[in-house]
């Protein structure tokens, strides 16, 4: 029984600059805008990263779960960390066992989606979907909410794959083992128990430093050119440290 990270998820006030400094710094392009998401009252977009996935969502309605998670959060920033499974039912039975509440879901022959209420998993809204059909489970293989043809958007001059994310807690030692305990992964003893390894990514949970509430803080991701990104991040005035830079309210760690 496997779990990937998938797809992080951002939230914005507003779509396109935002869309437009992923596009510019991380030299990546659109794949897929999901209509779906206009029943929820945004609007998206969706950039391959390697073979996962960054999504940027907006409101274009007023009284949004997106637009209240933006005034919750003071503004831009992470929203949604989604994980990809391989038994979707034996991952729901645990969420019912822990009493944790499902915020969302669906169950279709293609596609099973999971996202659970961040009150009851501390940190950050946490998905868990699983992939079905022909090369559901390749590691480069579809991925529903990217659309039917996204490899056609993949870019890997600049960037190759999102290594980590950081979650900023209250308490980040309760909310690690809380994770630790829906996912069904032992604590990474090295960390303080502050981190879990997934099959493809690290999720550390860290102290609040930058005065906002609860949320996803930042990402690492896998670099192929890192010159040209921080290059590009500091032409828009994006640079954030040595290799940080920051796009949306995120903090994304180059690596």
């Amino acid at each position: 029984m496997w779990l990937r990270l998938r797809q992080i998820c951002l939230v914005a006030e507003k779509l396109a600059p935002v869309e437009e400094a992923v596009c510019e710094i991380l030299g990546v392009k659109v794949c897929y805008r999901d209509s779906g998401v206009g029943k929820f009252g945004l609007e998206n977009a969706l950039f391959p990263i390697g073979n996962q996935f960054l999504e940027v969502v907006a409101p274009v309605e007023e009284n949004t779960t997106g637009g209240r998670y933006l005034e919750r959060r003071g503004g831009d920033g992470g929203y949604i960390l989604v994980t990809q499974c391989d038994d979707h039912a034996v991952r729901r039975a645990r969420v019912e066992e822990l009493g944790v509440r499902v915020a969302y879901e669906g169950d279709r022959p293609e596609y099973g989606l999971m996202q659970l209420h961040p009150k009851d998993t501390g940190g950050t809204f946490l998905e868990i979907d699983e992939q079905r059909g022909p090369g559901a489970y390749d590691v480069d293989g579809p991925w529903n909410p990217a659309g039917p043809d996204w490899k056609a958007g993949q870019v890997l001059d600049r960037v190759g794959g999102i290594a980590a994310a950081e979650i900023q807690c209250d308490n980040p030692a309760s909310t690690a083992k809380r994770w630790s305990e829906i996912v069904q992964i032992p604590l990474d003893e090295d960390s303080a128990g502050h981190a879990l390894t997934l099959d493809n990514a690290v999720l550390r949970f860290i102290d609040i430093t930058d005065g906002r509430p609860e949320g996803m803080s930042g990402i690492d991701v896998v670099t192929t050119d890192k010159e040209a990104v921080l290059t590009s991040a500091e032409d828009a005035g994006a640079v954030s440290g040595d290799s940080q830079i920051e796009i949306c309210g995120m903090r994304i760690n180059l690596v």
